[in-house]
């Protein structure tokens, strides 16, 4: 494992300030005292780990990654419980996402436990960031870019930085829970192919995907659902958000789209399919057309959609819009399964329920 320098920040915000900061946490804006970083080199592997200051980078305007674009990142949290430990959720997982991402953008893998090193380093350094609450965490962003300079590259970047930030998050959808969601079926742009990057977390996926969400914003929507490239007919993603379809009835069933390399294969949405069949639901990974989902919510054989990920944790979906016509999920609100999963997953995150897969790894 890398050997990691502790250099801690002697100007870190006040006990009032930082309580300041927690009283209203706002994802992705206010950030912690410090951060990790490692760094990679062809001659010399991952090496100068250190935890250090939180502060900005000196690269120069030819570095790699500002044109050629080399860069993935995770999402992860840090949960505080009602004993006042503080614990992660799936971090192997998201470890291997990462190194999964890696190699599809010809970048170095990190070892999973040197990441995992990271992310606990962080969290414990910064442990009075993370905010009490039922649905507050610790937001935490590891992710790494090529830092080579020049251009004209016809190959990989021969360096790279991977760095762990975090930031106090609230519910995203509020203290009051998630509400239903209005989506727009995107019919003119795709996110991504087979043999793509779709199944990555690449930063560029993200770029690419803001003028369709310009889109369905202007068409007074909260999210984009992706279509597939080639026919763009089979439903794949909701933003950055993996779905699923719920089938009512005495023993409801939940569908998720196959993973196709098109898809980016959650963290989430894998703990879902897990957590259903132990909730008495049938799971299953299936293809879902657009003329489908309309077609099965008319004649009210399904009954639910939500969205999953770990910003959101579960996000119900109530109404579609489209260039060919809209339609309404059920009764357009949150549906007991939604909430039943949800309450399920929330209560393994926050230590509340048994964790009979030892998804919860405590930290400090």
């Amino acid at each position: 494992m890398v050997q990691f320098e502790i250099c801690p920040n002697g100007e870190c915000l006040s006990d009032d300030q930082r309580a300041a900061a927690l009283a209203q946490p706002s994802f992705g804006r206010q950030f912690t005292d410090h951060m990790v970083t490692v760094r990679w080199t062809e001659e010399r592997g991952w090496h100068d780990g250190r935890l250090e200051p939180y502060g900005p980078f000196t690269l120069p305007p030819a570095t790699s990654v500002f044109h050629y674009g080399q860069a993935v990142f995770e999402g992860m949290k840090a949960y505080r419980h009602d004993s006042g430990s503080i614990a992660l959720f799936r971090p192997m997982a998201n470890a291997e996402r990462f190194n999964r991402s890696a190699r599809r953008l010809a970048m170095p893998e990190l070892p999973v436990d040197t990441f995992v090193r990271a992310v606990e380093l962080l969290v414990t350094q910064d442990r009075d960031w993370v905010p009490p609450g039922d649905g507050n965490s610790l937001y935490l962003r590891p992710f790494m870019i090529a830092t080579q300079p020049g251009l004209g590259f016809t190959h990989p970047s021969s360096s790279y930085l991977f760095c762990v930030i975090a930031s106090p998050a609230a519910p995203y959808f509020g203290p009051s829970g998630p509400r239903a969601l209005t989506v727009w079926l995107c019919d003119d742009y795709v996110r991504a192919a087979p043999g793509g990057t779709g199944d990555a977390k690449a930063a560029g996926n993200y770029a690419g995907a803001f003028l369709a969400t310009r889109q369905a914003t202007a068409q007074g929507c909260d999210q984009v659902v992706w279509l597939d490239a080639a026919e763009h007919r089979w439903v794949e993603e909701m933003g950055g958000m993996n779905l699923f379809f719920v089938y009512g009835g005495s023993r409801p069933r939940i569908v998720t789209p196959k993973l196709t390399g098109a898809l980016l294969p959650g963290i989430t949405r894998d703990s879902l399919l897990t957590l259903a069949g132990e909730l008495g639901m049938a799971a299953e990974e299936d293809r879902m057309s657009t003329s489908r989902w309309q077609s099965d919510c008319a004649s009210g054989a399904l009954t639910e959609t939500f969205a999953c990920g770990t910003a959101a944790v579960i996000s119900p979906v109530g109404t579609v819009r489209s260039t060919t016509g809209d339609w309404q999920i059920g009764d357009g609100q949150p549906g007991p399964v939604t909430h039943r999963l949800r309450t399920a997953l929330l209560d393994i995150q926050y230590g509340r329920g048994p964790d009979p897969h030892h998804w919860v790894h405590k930290v400090c």
